[in-house]
């Protein structure tokens, strides 16, 4: 069986997640947690949870036609909505509020919590993604 690598449109945010996510942790010296956390006041989470990160996806696809310039191919419509999608969950799974990250008990809070197991299986998918395409290299944070 030939498994396909193209890389679906709705992993394109999961891997700048990852791919950031991996270089905090090996230039800051960090665990997986710890790394996870850094992203969360990161600027790219930012651009991510405000829906920025999307938005600008979608002007540069419309400007394009819809033609993905990595492929060539025109992304279909229904893709987009998808994408949508995608970022309205970003939008509410990373609701951002400022100096809410821990309690005076160094626990997260809840919306925090939930930030950082959202980004969580967003890296445990791309993780399966590469494993299932047989790209095992690209697995460097080792969460599945």
């Amino acid at each position: 069986m030939n498994l396909s690598t193209d890389k679906p449109y709705v992993l394109y945010v999961a891997e700048t997640i990852y791919l950031e996510i991996l270089k905090l942790k090996k230039n800051n010296n960090l665990n997986n947690i710890e790394a996870f956390e850094r992203f969360i006041g990161s600027q790219i989470y930012k651009k991510i949870s405000s829906g920025k990160f999307h938005d600008e996806w979608f002007n540069n696809l419309e400007k394009n036609n819809f033609i993905d310039k990595d492929t060539g191919k025109k992304i279909p419509s229904e893709t987009i909505r998808l994408l949508e999608i995608q970022k309205n969950t970003m939008i509410k799974q990373l609701i951002q509020y400022p100096e809410l990250y821990y309690a005076k008990s160094h626990f997260p809070l809840e919306i925090s919590q939930r930030a950082f197991n959202h980004l969580w299986r967003i890296c445990e998918s791309y993780e399966l993604w590469c494993k299932e395409t047989g790209q095992e290299n690209l697995i460097k944070l080792n969460l599945i």
